[in-house]
C-alpha cells in the first residue's frame, strides 16, 4: 500500500467515524445525557456504557504501546508539563456549554446527521471559536497565559499515570494497570442485567472503544512520517471540527487527516442510521431564546474544548486510553460544568440557582 498520500488516514477516519455515528444514533447514546442521568436521575447505565468503551480503549491502546506500535510521548496528550489550570477551566467551560446546547460536539455531529439544523449552527460557531482559540485571535491568551501555568513532570517521565507510577515503583507496571482498569470497567457494564438487555447500547460502547484503538493504529500505520509527519491521534471532536471548517473554506489539504475524516464520518453514519429507521427529520430553533442558549453553549464549548485538550470523547476516551494526567482533570471540570449548567437550566438563572443553593444549605443545617 502506498502510504505517501495522507488521504488514507482520512479514509480510515471516515470509516471509524461512520461506524461510531451509526451505532451511537441507533443506541441514543449521549455523553451529556449519560451525565444528566447519573447526576439527576441516579441512573448509571449509560455511564457504564462509556465505562465499557473506556475499558476496551485502555486494553487495546496499552497493547499497542506495549507492542511498540504507539509511543504515548509522541501524542499531544502526554506532554512534559501539565497545564492544569487551562485544563480545569477549559473542562468547566466545555461542560457548561454542553449543558446549554444539550449535547457535546460529538453529539452535535450525530444530531446533524439526523437533520437537526440547530446542530449545524452550533458546529459552525463551535468550530470558528475553537479555531480562534487554537490558532487565531485567542491563541495568545491560551499559549502565553493559561498554558504557562503548568506543573513539570519529573525528568525522564511524561504526564501519564504509568510513567509516574512506574518511576515510583521502580519497574514498569503498565500492563498490570491497564489490565486491572480494563477488567474493572468492562465488568461493571457486563454485570448490569439491564444493559445486557440493551444490545444497541452495548454495541455502541464496543464500537466507541475499539474506534479509539483503530484511530491510534491508523495514524501510526497509515501515515508516512517522512512525507507527512504528524502526531498520532484518535477520536476527538474539537480541533478536528475546527480544522475541517478551515479546510472546507480555505485549504482542502487540511481535510487529509484522520480527524477530519472522522468528523464527516460521524455525521454520515448518523444520517444512514436515521434514514434506515425513518427518523430523519429537519429541525430548527423554536424561538430566539433557544437560539441564544445554543450559540452561547457553542462558544463555551469551542473555547473550553481547546483549553482542556479535547471533548468528552477526546479526553474521556482517547486521553483516558493513554492514562494521560489531563484526563481526570478535564473530566472533573466537564462534570462540574455540566452540573452547573443543569442547575442553571432548572432554576432559570444564576441568581436563582445561588439563592436556591443557600436556602437548601440553611435548611439542611437547621434540620434536626
Amino acid at each position: 500500500m502506498d502510504l505517501s498520500s495522507p488521504w488514507w488516514a482520512a479514509l480510515a477516519g471516515l470509516l471509524v467515524g461512520g461506524l461510531a455515528g451509526f451505532c451511537v444514533f441507533r443506541a441514543r447514546l449521549c455523553t451529556f445525557g449519560a451525565l444528566e442521568d447519573a447526576m439527576v436521575g441516579h441512573d448509571w447505565r449509560r455511564m457504564k456504557v462509556f465505562g465499557l468503551a473506556l475499558g476496551l480503549a485502555i486494553a487495546g491502546t496499552q497493547l499497542l504501546v506495549t507492542a511498540g506500535i504507539l509511543a504515548p510521548e509522541h501524542t499531544n496528550y502526554v506532554p512534559a508539563a501539565l497545564p492544569w489550570l487551562g485544563i480545569l477551566l477549559g473542562g468547566l467551560l466545555f461542560g457548561l456549554g454542553m449543558a446549554l446546547v444539550g449535547t457535546c460536539a460529538f453529539g452535535s455531529l450525530v444530531r446533524l446527521g439526523s437533520g437537526d439544523l440547530r446542530s449545524l449552527v452550533v458546529l459552525l460557531v463551535f468550530g470558528a471559536v475553537a479555531y480562534a482559540t487554537l490558532r487565531g485571535i485567542f491563541a495568545g491568551i491560551r499559549v502565553d497565559g493559561l498554558e504557562r501555568i503548568a506543573i513539570a513532570v519529573p525528568s525522564g517521565t511524561r504526564a501519564d499515570l504509568p510513567s509516574l507510577l512506574g518511576r515510583l515503583a521502580g519497574h514498569d507496571i503498565r500492563a498490570w494497570l491497564a489490565g486491572l482498569s480494563a477488567l474493572g470497567l468492562v465488568t461493571m457494564a457486563v454485570m448490569d442485567k439491564r444493559l445486557r438487555r440493551a444490545p444497541r447500547l452495548m454495541t455502541a460502547g464496543l464500537v466507541l472503544g475499539l474506534g479509539v484503538v483503530a484511530g491510534w493504529l491508523a495514524t501510526t500505520v497509515l501515515v508516512d512520517e517522512f512525507a507527512h509527519p504528524s502526531a498520532p491521534q484518535s477520536l476527538t471532536f474539537v480541533s478536528p471540527v475546527a480544522r475541517s471548517l478551515f479546510g472546507l473554506l480555505f485549504e482542502r489539504e487540511s481535510l487529509a487527516e484522520f480527524g477530519a475524516g472522522s468528523v464527516f464520518g460521524v455525521a454520515l453514519g448518523a444520517f444512514i442510521a436515521a434514514r434506515r429507521a425513518d427518523l430523519f427529520r429537519w429541525e430548527a430553533f423554536d424561538d430566539p431564546r433557544e437560539m441564544k442558549r445554543h450559540l452561547l453553549g457553542a462558544v463555551l464549548m469551542g473555547a473550553g474544548g481547546i483549553l482542556c485538550g479535547g471533548c468528552t470523547i477526546g479526553q474521556g476516551l482517547t486521553a483516558g486510553s493513554l492514562f494521560a494526567l489531563s484526563w481526570p482533570l478535564a473530566m472533573a471540570g466537564m462534570a462540574a460544568g455540566a452540573r452547573l449548567g443543569i442547575a442553571l437550566l432548572m432554576e432559570g438563572s444564576l441568581t436563582q440557582f445561588l439563592r436556591y443553593t443557600v436556602v437548601a444549605r440553611l435548611n439542611w443545617r437547621n434540620d434536626p
